[in-house]
């Protein structure tokens, strides 16, 4: 990697941090004003936000502002190709719980990359050293008083030729599962919710949600492109909302917390900066 693309990942990993720097009802300095509650997200692409070069793939953690009301403010950690340990591994977590303030929440959501078990820099096994590595962040965001919130890998875009939408995790949401179970954390199943919206979409209805493209549709997918794993700004927003709903069915947050629950949210919300 070039200087220059170091500094840019430094920049970016440093980004978020000044979005949580203050705990909830805290007041700022000379400002007087109180300072939101903070989601900080750690995860993988699914999630993470999106730059101009890669629209319009979008992650739905760049959705989730838009269903969270002004006394809750985001901090996208998530990135890239990142496992449960590749994301320790990198420092990551520490960069995340430096900015964790009493009261916030840690949204924790890995399962895609740790499936990669021939890569020993991100692969885990399920009910080993995935809930080991998991065990890290929830005791992370409990040290600093912060409610750790576990989140299942949402589905990929799989269908048998029957059409029915198949599971593609193997045994990680099952393990997930049963560390919420024992540790006492809350348990948002994205991996359940999303299969059935999947199942409900149907083939043909899923392809708008996941970056499907034609060749010359983008100008950064110039062939096009066939992706069941990745968004586009739909399916960030169908993902970004069963996650709000999920964490207000799970008493994570309050009716007051939330908005727009029912309501449309354009896709064209999305926007992608400058990387």
């Amino acid at each position: 990697m070039s200087l220059t693309r170091r500094r840019t990942a430094a920049a970016l990993l440093a980004l978020p941090l000044a979005l949580s720097a203050t705990p909830a009802l805290a007041h700022g300095g000379g400002g007087g004003r109180p300072r939101p509650r903070t989601l900080h997200i750690a995860g993988d692409s699914t999630a993470a936000q999106k730059y101009a070069d890669a629209a319009p793939e979008t992650g739905w953690g760049m959705a989730l502002p838009f269903f969270l009301g002004r006394a809750l403010a985001v901090a996208n950690h998530a990135v890239n190709g990142r496992s449960s340990k590749s994301f320790i591994d990198e420092g990551r977590l520490t960069a995340l719980l430096d900015g964790v303030r009493p009261g916030d929440l840690v949204l924790i959501q890995f399962g895609h990359n740790d499936e990669k078990t021939e890569d020993p820099a991100r692969g885990t096994d399920p009910y080993t050293t995935y809930q080991e590595y998991l065990r890290q962040y929830v005791k992370g965001a409990r040290a600093r008083r912060a409610e750790p919130v576990l989140i299942t890998p949402v589905e990929r875009r799989r269908f048998a030729e029957d059409g029915t939408a198949r599971p593609t995790h193997g045994e990680y949401p099952a393990a997930m599962r049963a560390l919420a179970s024992e540790e006492g954390v809350t348990l948002l199943d994205a991996q359940a919710l999303s299969l059935t919206r999947w199942q409900e979409l149907g083939p043909d209805g899923t392809k708008p949600c996941f970056n499907w493209l034609e060749p010359g549709e983008s100008p950064n997918y110039p062939d096009g492109v066939q992706d069941n794993t990745h968004f586009r700004p739909d399916g960030a927003v169908e993902v970004a909302r069963m996650t709000a709903r999920a964490l207000l069915d799970g008493r994570v947050l309050a009716p007051r917390d939330l908005r727009r629950l029912g309501e449309p949210v354009p896709g064209a919300w999305i926007t992608w900066p400058q990387a």
